[in-house]
């Protein structure tokens, strides 16, 4: 048993130890290539930078969470991910010349110590192949191309032990030495902002005797302590929350006790609901109900299954002796599993055999379990650090993968990852030992649904299978390939001697499914060549040169870093929705439409005019479905995981199936289930997914947890309306409650306008847009040159409903995305460059006003633009600006609420809830689809955080209840 000064002290023994080994194993060093950079020329002096105020707020309380001012960051870096960063990243305390102010700092403090430490240990061939690895792994952290894992953030170039693993592996053996051991190790990684996992099948379940001659606690029992433990220590601060994973092996004779721990717990929080206590999540209740605080799974062995498929029995063994002393019912055991899943999403399963089977180091132990998410799966007492790539960066203007270039950064990556190594301290010298002797590796990626999409393929499909299985190949053929290369630099590691036989095997493996796999179309034909030509130097150098790294990859959850690289989707996962929550600049967020979704129609073969349409109908319905002119069998490219088409839960697990064999470890990704699902499909899934050749997986159906997001406890009365759920019932009250009803601004006597002719398809008109001093669009008047006409009638009548609208506070957005696309006539051509056909008065109207006086992120993304800006697009691929601070913000304010006088109150004997507004895209879909999921809320902002993996994410701060 050690401390964590003894950790860190065994770190930098090791590293010392690595370095004199390196010297004496090292070849001529690493040859670095430029891939990004320019010669001469620091990619800092490369892009424009800009400073901005980070002020985040908890929105139940409107109280402040965090507050930088002044922080220095490239132009084109979202709100979102200037905010993660600053909050999160940044050291040194607020407030003081300590504090970090600008991503420069950050990038240098961890990009240098690479250097440093890659120099010291021989990786470099020359002084200019280290600044060549500076200046290009300093490049694509800057442009967002991939990330490190958030531990290398907080701790690399600081004065704090340099922890660089978000994932651990613990072990416990059958002694009370060992348990009390697993409960101080535990909670010193949780302290540190990582997450752990162990397998407790090695501890005698009750149905056993102790040597005294009385009965053994079990392993359940002990979970107990180590529950508690957990949801006392916030990790990191306030950093993110404890993150464990629980496993036990099928054969235990405690497994249906471990089964139904979480399905019992979830019967107590019914009825301690009902009996009037909080157990609300987060609530004050909440923490006597055990179990919360960790995932659990079961780890089934082919034997297993195999006794399900064919309906036999199957035997639980002693945990001392191995011997039989009990028999079930395999299906029955199964069943039981499938139904508390279904009723609390626990436990996940993970599948031994295939698991093992994939083991590159066997003669040194097997893997007995994995970290919190379940992508990390290697050695007792280990840990992995981790990157992701984001693949946007890598798809051309013509919609091809650049996989030249995507190869090249997972070299350099991957050299980066294992450099950390030299340097790294680690929790417990067993996990520092176990880690230097085999310096496991997770590279992986995240934007997958994004990618997929943007390239016009549904994620539930042969062609974004084969696509997503190609660029997995490539990744960790590379990952491997590079691996060998630094093998012949500096050694392979230390335990690759007794295990090179099946490290090999496992290699030939990978290799044998990349030539088997199915190509589909000239998108991943390319990428399949380029990873074939991976996987045969990976057999050839590693037969000459050995392994630097007993693993290369995984697939993580993405959450923090997926925001630092402003990741439409996570990990592997889908698109969450086509309509998105964005921050703006200076204040503020706005609803807008998926960015993918234009690429993808074009992709498609769709023409401009339509591609505005259906972004517009996608930013007013949420869904494609009965989109204008769109085709429905390109319905299923946009189809999320959640929404009106939500992908179905085989489609996620074939995906699984489809990458798994190219990833070392596993795939960070929870099934999602409709409501509706049942314990069979349930069964099936579970079934499939090993029939498939998954590692691991975990199910959650919508709503089986009991916890509400949303606190009703309360207060006051004002709070409980403040925090009320989205759509609860209006219940009627007995009491009076004011309601404070709009008042009409009214424009000054002198007001600005412009007068506007327009044509549309032979109809003459014209309008008149007057406007408030300092506050947006205030009036409309709109006049048809036949007077006395019905139409001229009806647009008089029109024009004063409108502009009564407006004074009163409709925002102007709303009306556009109301009526443009609306079809009658007149129609047709116009004389307007910007608006050249309109289907009805109406919508060329609306398209005029909407470029007059909407900001254009607005319009954008309501798919209106002007002639500049189509053109811009064409010519740059981009519709936005030159300059796009100008208007991010200020023309937003006529369509924010006005301030007016204090509103005359009237009394009314009932009132509802109004619809509370959101703060993310979980909740803006929320509103949308008329739901309201389980998710938990952060625990450091309040905002309703979202899956990613299998773990949870906050977009609005960054926080998440995982590792990664």
């Amino acid at each position: 048993m050690t401390d964590t000064t003894s950790g860190s002290r065994a770190g930098r023994n090791g590293a010392a130890k690595g370095k004199a080994e390196a010297k004496a194993k090292a070849g001529a060093g690493l040859t670095v290539e430029r891939i990004f950079t320019t010669p001469g020329v620091h990619p800092y002096d490369e892009v424009t930078w800009a400073r901005r105020d980070v002020v985040m707020t908890n929105w139940r309380d409107g109280s402040i969470n965090f507050e930088q001012r002044g922080v220095e960051f490239p132009d084109f870096w979202s709100v979102n991910a200037v905010n993660i960063v600053t909050s999160k990243y940044f050291r040194g305390a607020v407030g003081t010349p300590q504090r970090e102010w600008s991503l420069k700092q950050i990038i240098d403090r961890v990009v240098k110590t690479y250097r440093a430490a890659g120099e010291k240990n021989g990786y470099f061939g020359t002084a200019a192949d280290a600044e060549i690895f500076e200046h290009e792994l300093t490049y694509a952290l800057l442009h967002q191309v991939f990330s490190f894992n958030s531990p290398v953030w907080f701790n690399v170039g600081t004065t704090q032990p340099q922890q660089v693993s978000a994932c651990f592996i613990l072990a416990v053996d059958d002694s009370m030495e060992s348990i009390l051991d697993w409960y101080k190790e535990e909670g010193m990684i949780f302290k540190g902002g990582s997450g752990a996992g162990l397998n407790l099948s090695r501890i005698r379940s009750s149905k056993e005797l102790l040597s005294s001659g009385g009965n053994a606690s079990g392993p359940v029992s002990f979970m107990r302590g180590a529950d508690a433990s957990a949801g006392t220590i916030k990790s990191g601060g306030a950093t993110r929350r404890a993150a464990k994973m629980v496993v036990l092996d099928v054969d235990h004779p405690d497994v249906e006790a471990f089964i139904e721990t979480k399905v019992k717990e979830e019967e107590k929080i019914r009825a301690l609901r009902d009996a009037g206590f909080d157990m609300d999540l987060g609530g004050d209740d909440i923490t006597s109900v055990q179990y919360q605080n960790a995932n659990n799974s079961v780890r089934v062995s082919d034997e297993f299954m195999q006794a399900v498929e064919k309906g036999e029995q199957f035997g639980l063994r002693a945990r001392m002796t191995g011997e039989v002393i009990e028999t079930i019912d395999a299906k029955g055991l199964f069943r039981k599993m499938a139904e508390a899943a279904w009723a609390c999403a626990d436990p996940g399963i993970q599948y031994d055999s295939t698991i093992n089977h994939w083991h590159t180091s066997p003669e040194s132990g097997r893997i007995n379990a994995s970290n919190p998410c379940s992508e990390y799966m290697h050695l007792d007492n280990s840990s992995c650090n981790l990157a992701s790539l984001n693949l946007m960066k890598f798809l051309r203007d013509d919609d091809s993968f650049d996989a030249e270039t995507f190869a090249k950064v997972v070299e350099l990556v991957i050299t980066a990852m294992d450099i950390s190594i030299c340097f790294a301290d680690f929790p417990t010298e067993k996990i520092g030992e176990t880690t230097r002797a085999f310096r496991q590796l997770g590279i992986g990626y995240a934007n997958l649904g994004a990618l997929l999409m943007a390239t016009g393929h549904a994620y539930d499909s042969e062609g974004g299978r084969a696509f997503a299985g190609a660029i997995t190949s490539l990744m960790t053929g590379t990952a491997y390939k590079r691996s060998a290369e630094l093998a012949g630099v500096v050694g392979p590691f230390d335990g690759y001697a007794r295990n090179a036989e099946p490290h090999q095997r496992v290699m030939r493996q990978h290799a044998e499914a990349n030539d088997a796999a199915r190509r589909m179309d000239d998108l991943d034909t390319p990428v399949w060549a380029a990873a074939t030509e991976a996987w045969q130097d990976v057999v050839r150098l590693g037969a000459k040169n050995g392994f630097r790294n007993a693993q290369a990859s995984v697939l993580a959850p993405t959450g923090t870093i997926g925001l630092m690289m402003d990741c439409d989707t996570t990990g592997v996962e889908p698109d969450l929705a086509l309509v998105k929550f964005k921050k703006l600049v200076g204040g503020g967020s706005m609803q807008i439409v998926n960015g993918t979704v234009p690429r993808a129609l074009k992709r498609l073969g769709y023409q401009d005019e339509q591609v505005e349409a259906v972004v517009a109908y996608i930013g007013e319905h949420g869904n494609v479905v009965d989109a204008p002119g769109l085709r429905p069998e390109h319905y299923e490219v946009f189809d999320c995981a959640m929404g009106e088409r939500s992908i179905s839960p085989m489609g996620h697990v074939r995906m699984m199936s489809a990458i798994q064999p190219w990833i070392s470890g596993a795939i960070s990704k929870t099934v999602n289930m409709p409501e509706s699902a049942s314990i069979e499909e349930v069964e099936e899934i579970y079934f499939e997914a090993w029939k498939l050749g998954v590692k691991a997986l975990a199910i959650y159906r919508d709503n089986c947890k009991v916890g509400q997001p949303l606190s009703a406890k309360t207060k006051s009365s004002d709070e409980a309306k403040a925090v009320a759920p989205v759509f609860a019932a209006p219940a009627a009250v007995t009491e009076k409650v004011v309601e404070y009803r709009p008042v009409r601004k009214r424009l000054p006597k002198g007001r600005p306008g412009i007068t506007t002719s327009f044509t549309v398809g032979g109809a003459e008109g014209y309008m008149t847009a007057n406007s408030y001093p300092d506050d947006g669009l205030g009036e409309v008047f709109l006049k048809m040159s036949k007077q006395g006409s019905t139409l001229a009638g009806m647009m008089d009548a029109f024009s004063i409903a409108v502009s009564v609208g407006l004074q009163y506070g409709v925002p102007l957005e709303t009306y556009v995305s109301k009526f443009t696309n609306m079809r009658f006539e007149p129609a047709g051509l116009t004389d307007d460059p910007d608006v050249r056909m309109a289907q009805s008065i109406v919508d060329y109207i609306f398209r005029r006003l909407a470029l007059d006086f909407l900001p254009f992120e607005t319009r954008s993304a309501l798919g209106i633009h002007s002639v500049e800006e189509r053109q811009r697009h064409l010519e740059t691929g981009s519709y936005e600006p030159a300059d796009e601070e100008d208007v991010d913000v200020e023309g937003l304010a006529q369509s924010a609420p006005r301030a007016a006088a204090a509103p005359a109150p009237v009394v009314i004997q009932t009132a509802t809830a109004a619809p509370a507004a959101p703060h993310n895209t979980a909740e803006l879909l929320e509103i949308q689809q008329g739901i309201n999921s389980d998710a938990p809320l952060c625990f450091s902002c309040g905002t309703k955080m979202r899956r990613a993996g299998s773990c949870y994410l906050c977009e609005g701060c960054g926080s998440t209840s995982g590792c990664s």
